[in-house]
């Protein structure tokens, strides 16, 4: 990491936020502002986190749904506990069947939200990451159409490029609602929206 780059990241006016309130990562703000918009996460409700390393967006998650909530958080890295009991946590890579299978059996019910922050081990060579970006999304909205109740919702991170229009129709193929997210808190140069589906239709 450069010395520029992590001057630049210091000055962050949500980085700075993020540690003086205690997230684990600036990327809180981006669900923390998606949420207060659009509302598809309300107290009470089971949501599994795919991508939740560091843990950011699962502190946001606990807060939302509380103490009646369940919160599931996967990632290929491990993630340091929050600690309560209803928020579980274990490594698992999302391109492997068997992680569908295992989440599904630690879900107490079927789930009311799905969120994806997974991202590619970015390689510099646009094509491919946007490639391999997409690929991951479209295993999220895989696990969403596998673990989701009737009604419920999913927000995937996705990044622009010419497969997105491709992903998007996935996604409206089967949620009422669909609509893309640039929350503020995303730096503007970054290239990440986000899918929004809501009111998941099994049809």
């Amino acid at each position: 990491m450069s010395g520029r780059w992590l001057e630049r990241r210091k000055r962050d006016y949500y980085y700075k936020r993020a540690k003086e309130e205690n997230y684990r990562s600036r990327a809180a703000y981006k669900l923390k502002q998606a949420v207060e918009k659009y509302g598809f996460i309300k107290p009470g409700d089971v949501v599994i986190d795919l991508g939740a390393a560091p843990g950011g967006w699962l502190q946001v998650v606990r807060e939302i749904v509380g103490d009646e909530g369940f919160v599931l958080g996967v990632d290929v890295r491990e993630v340091e506990p929050l600690n309560y009991e209803n928020v579980y946590i274990f490594v698992g890579d999302i391109m492997e069947p068997s992680t569908l299978e295992r989440i599904k059996a630690v879900l107490p019910r079927p789930a009311d939200v799905v969120l994806s922050d997974v991202s590619p081990s970015i390689s510099g060579v646009w094509e491919l990451d946007h490639i391999r970006q997409i690929e991951l999304a479209e295993r999220s909205l895989q696990i969403a159409l596998f673990t989701l109740r009737e009604g419920g919702n999913t927000f995937i991170k996705v990044f622009w490029g010419e497969l997105f229009k491709q992903f998007l129709g996935k996604v409206k193929a089967h949620f009422n609602q669909t609509r893309i997210v640039k929350p503020e808190a995303s730096r503007k140069e970054s290239a990440e929206v986000y899918v929004l589906g809501l009111g998941f239709n099994k049809g």
